[in-house]
């Protein structure tokens, strides 16, 4: 029989920890939360001071008999369920349940799951930090109190089925507002000027026209633009000035949580639920064959930079070993962690970094191995040297010719050319931290250009553009708002996002978030009757209030009161408003029953067509979304499907009868072989487009058109300066030096 119990809340976690721990001790899984707040009703005694009603959880009736006999065998009781405020409230719902006094040492956490952590957690148990327990509280009844009572109001006044939550209610405001940025934009004209000169020795380079007579000028026109082109066609140019400097590029900081969704949607099209669920398989531990369940990271939900001294010295042995003393600075790298951050736990980094990932490949999934990669990488990289760059900047004067009949003779138009080369590469040998423009940089690398030097005007490039609107959010880059505007916390942003898009009110449109109409009508409602609750200052207030609780300064019972009074008052005044007129959105589909004009309509499995003349009529039929294309197979209408999972794919409407389908889009061009219609795919700059015939083998691949430098997205219309500052690889530059 075991002296010891420590309970974990999953089992691949406790596979882990058990071959750390000896025989000594038995290791139980609670499967997570055991008690909760009932579904059925709000479960808060509001006159009671906040009191909960807590319910264990459907269906752990036998596991807890089967703690509880194990509690009662054991001399020691340790529960070691995650390092946060969820894990310690989890730890406390168990010691209530098996009896223990959370005043006595049963408690004990690990930030990483390895032999030293957790035997020296065991060796330091602590009492369950009550302060940490009354946050998550305060947080699940904060919670439950604005769905509960909201949600019958938008029952009533909206549509029946909907739900409220508090900070998911600020995510759909900041998502519909960014739509609302889009749809109200006007875009405005501009033009860029590009000019290609020749050297005395016949090298040739590109410059941008700046402004004249010293001052920068906005060219909003086609007149302008030619007016200027007048100007450059007739003028000398010389160079007036050559600035070289070095630039150094440093290395960012290891992953937090936030940073570790946003780059795991950038680079590997994770959403951020499947990065959280795979990192927490990351940490609980992989079986790697022989040497069993082994924890690969650190806790993945933290808000912290800092890292430990002995993570500092492995990174360090491990570049000197393996880059070369070159890539490893002097002193190791310190970042400093955001003001509002808790600290409570390190930065996510591997727990091993000999494990690289290439020696794991084998045996972890094939995502597991990327967000593993990943992460090994980033950390790796923030203990490197700075990558250097050489610089050239030109600047370039044109003045008018002695014969310029038409030119004014004041003129002096000046113009910039720019470049960079990489020197050294440091940290981005190995790893370069994604970005959210997807704009392509043109590449230049500058020949050696001296002062004074005369230029030869070879051709110019005038080219229109439109200011575009804000893009719409991604995944990433609404994590990255939440996080600047302090809505929610690390282990909130992933569930946050999946319950809109779960209720309807957000879809995703390739990797856009997109509102709904539904989420448009509800978002309205919400700032007409519910202002404080959508309230990006007022919510990112309440998440410093739940932080407050947490370090012991506020009393949770005490902001839920204070919370509570008002919203009392918000509820029952958008209880008297009037209800909200949904429009309808009428199809063009007959009821093959009653002949009424069928309704779109959607439900808990996406949108259908109803017959509007329920209940006399019930008829309903899916709703299709046609390709606009005919199957190659059979000359039915080809329709766009969608997998349980969300993703799209064609298929025939005679299915099963016929078996059609294609992962890949329609789109408008057509087999100059057989006449079917053709399917598009575009990976990078390519476009692969290929006869959805499988009889017929015809493919054919377009490069995508790039912006231009100065085609950048701007939220108000306003131009973005672009100057060419480019970087070139390696062979690139090796040729340049040869000329």
């Amino acid at each position: 029989m075991s002296k010891y119990l420590v309970i974990v809340e999953s089992p691949a976690k406790a596979k882990t920890i058990r071959k750390y721990l000896g025989n000594d001790y038995k290791i139980a899984a609670s499967m997570g939360h055991i008690r909760d707040l009932p579904q059925s009703h709000l479960g808060v005694d509001i006159k009671n001071d906040f009191a909960p009603m807590y319910i264990t959880l459907t269906g752990k009736t036998a596991l807890l008999k089967s703690l509880k006999e194990d509690a009662k065998n054991a001399e020691k009781v340790f529960l070691a369920t995650d390092p946060d405020r969820e894990g310690e409230a989890i730890s406390w719902h168990l010691a209530h349940i098996l009896k223990i006094d959370p005043n006595t040492e049963c408690r004990i956490t690990f930030n990483e799951i390895t032999k030293n952590a957790v035997v020296n957690a065991v060796k330091n148990p602590r009492k369950i930090n009550m302060n940490l327990v009354d946050a998550q509280q305060a947080r699940r009844i904060l919670d439950r109190i604005v769905g509960y009572e909201i949600s019958p109001v938008l029952w009533k006044k909206v549509k029946k089925g909907l739900s409220a939550g508090r900070v998911q209610s600020v995510a759909t405001r900041i998502i519909c507002d960014r739509e609302k940025e889009i749809e109200d934009f006007v875009p405005e004209e501009y033009w860029s000027i590009d000019v290609r000169f020749r050297k005395e020795d016949g090298l040739v380079f590109d410059a941008r026209y700046r402004g004249r007579n010293g001052k920068k000028e906005e060219i909003k026109n086609k007149e302008q633009a030619d007016q200027i082109l007048e100007l450059l066609n007739n003028s000398n140019f010389v160079v007036v000035d050559v600035k070289k400097s070095t630039k150094k590029r440093s290395p960012a900081p290891p992953f937090i949580t936030s940073t570790l969704q946003q780059e795991a949607s950038r680079k590997l099209g994770f959403s951020t639920q499947k990065t959280m669920m795979i990192a927490q398989q990351l940490y609980e531990g992989v079986d790697l064959g022989s040497e069993g369940s082994v924890g690969l990271i650190t806790y993945m939900r933290t808000d912290s930079v800092r890292i430990s001294d002995e993570a500092l010295a492995d990174a360090r042995n491990y570049i000197g070993e393996h880059f070369g003393k070159e890539f490893l600075p002097d002193k190791p790298r310190y970042f400093k962690t955001k003001n509002a951050a808790q600290d409570a736990h390190e930065a996510i980094r591997p727990t091993y970094i000999n494990r690289d990932p290439e020696s794991l490949k084998d045996m972890l999934s094939p995502d597991q191995y990327k967000l593993y990669k990943l992460i090994w990488e980033r950390f790796l990289a923030c203990q490197m040297e700075n990558a250097v760059f050489d610089t050239l900047s030109v600047e370039i004067e044109g003045t008018p010719k002695a014969d310029g009949e038409r030119v004014n003779q004041n003129q002096v138009l000046n113009l910039r050319a720019s470049g960079s080369k990489l020197v050294f590469k440091g940290f981005m040998a190995l790893y370069v931290e994604g970005k959210d423009d997807e704009e392509e940089e043109d590449t230049q690398l500058l020949p050696p250009i001296e002062a004074d030097e005369l230029l030869y005007l070879v051709n110019t490039e005038p080219a229109q553009h439109f200011t575009e609107p804000p893009p719409r959010y991604t995944e990433a880059t609404l994590v990255k708002a939440l996080e600047e505007k302090g809505i929610g916390r690390p282990s909130t942003y992933a569930p946050t996002i999946s319950t809109i898009i779960a209720r309807g009110y957000v879809e995703r449109n390739k990797k856009q978030l997109v509102p709904t109409e539904l989420g448009k009508i509800v978002n309205q409602f919400m700032m007409g009757n519910f202002p404080d609750i959508v309230n990006i200052n007022f919510t990112a207030e309440m998440e410093s209030q739940l932080d407050k609780v947490e370090d012991g300064s506020v009393q949770w019972k005490e902001l839920l009161k204070n919370f509570y009074d008002p919203f009392k008052e918000t509820v029952k005044k958008a209880e008297s408003t009037s209800k909200v007129e949904i429009p309808v959105d009428v199809s063009d589909v007959v009821c093959d029953k009653c002949g009424r004009t069928m309704i779109i309509k959607s439900g808990r499995f996406g949108k259908f067509l109803a017959c509007p003349g329920f209940p006399e009529c019930k008829n309903t039929k899916p709703l299709v979304d046609e390709a606009g294309v005919k199957c190659p197979k059979c000359a039915g209408k080809v329709i766009i499907r969608k997998t349980k999972k969300g993703r799209k794919y064609l298929g025939c409407e005679n299915f099963p009868k016929c078996d059609f389908m294609t992962w890949d889009m329609a789109s408008d061009k057509v087999c100059p072989k057989c006449s079917s219609f053709m399917t598009q795919k575009t990976k990078g700059k390519t476009i692969t487009y290929k006869c959805a015939n499988s009889e017929c083998d015809y493919t054919e691949e377009q490069v995508k058109e790039t912006k231009s430098a100065k085609g950048t997205k701007t939220k108000k219309g306003s131009t973005a300066d672009s100057v060419k500052e480019n970087v070139v690889p390696d062979e690139t530059l090796a040729l340049s030096e040869k000329l």
